[in-house]
């Protein structure tokens, strides 16, 4: 939906906005629409939440018999980091 605006459009809306609110409302109404879509947001997960599907569980890779390597310890005389 708003991504066929495309940027002259936008520019468009927000200097109609400009001209219809004027620069002191402006940030007034933006916070107020931003509490208004968490709410309606936090509403709509209150009421759908439960009866979305639980996410699938991802195969576990199969266990070998393979011993796994040991993991490789840096040399600290070889760190930049630490003073000599």
């Amino acid at each position: 939906m708003l991504s066929d605006i495309g940027l002259p459009g936008f520019i468009l809306l927000a200097l109609l906005a400009l001209l219809l609110f004027g620069p002191n409302k402006l940030p007034g109404l933006g916070r107020s629409a931003g509490k208004a879509l968490r709410e309606v947001k936090r509403e709509m997960n209150e009421i759908f939440g439960d009866s979305r599907p639980a996410p699938r569980k991802t195969a576990e890779a199969p266990k070998t018999d393979e011993p796994q390597a040991a993991p490789v310890q840096p040399d600290p005389r070889q760190s930049r980091n630490l003073p000599e």
